[in-house]
């Protein structure tokens, strides 16, 4: 009977360590999926592909930035159109370089949250750094990008 007992305890715990392993390597999935639609963005504003941009956002999602004041911050805002609009009028001889310095990615269910340090250049010259927060949501059509904000900032980097 102490064996039967033995086999059931060890054939639940084989149970629970695959349960286990299959929700660390769903959560590996996921948080691959959501840096993909994040390299989309900096990809497509690297190549001024207004349309690769526009598709890792929810059509209404906000964007933000703080601007740091003498006496406490702002936060100015603007549209992903116009964002989609400035990138795709970028003149031909302007590279525009966000470059992703780390990846912090948290996933519960269906939403999900990163955090991204960043340099950018401009025609390959650093032009300020700071971190953008990214909201992901995902859809039907996959992982989009549902709020941004970010900081920025030309020294401390």
């Amino acid at each position: 009977m102490a064996k039967y007992n033995m086999k059931n305890r060890l054939a639940f715990l084989g149970l629970i360590s695959l349960m286990l392993f299959s929700f660390q390597v769903q959560a590996q999935s996921s948080d691959k999926e959501v840096q993909a639609v994040i390299e989309q963005l900096f990809d497509g504003m690297r190549a001024k592909d207004g349309q690769m941009v526009a598709a890792t956002f929810l059509q209404e999602a906000p964007m933000q930035t703080v601007i740091a004041g003498e006496n406490g911050s702002k936060v100015g805002s603007n549209s992903v159109a116009d964002f989609v609009s400035r990138i795709s009028q970028t003149p031909e001889d302007v590279q525009l370089d966000e470059r992703i310095l780390d990846y912090q990615i948290k996933v519960d269910g269906d939403m999900a949250a990163a955090w991204t340090p960043y340099e950018f250049y401009v025609n390959g010259n650093f032009s300020h750094c700071g971190v953008n927060s990214f909201q992901l949501v995902r859809t039907e059509e996959g992982w989009k990008i549902a709020y941004i904000i970010d900081t920025r900032r030309k020294e401390g980097c």
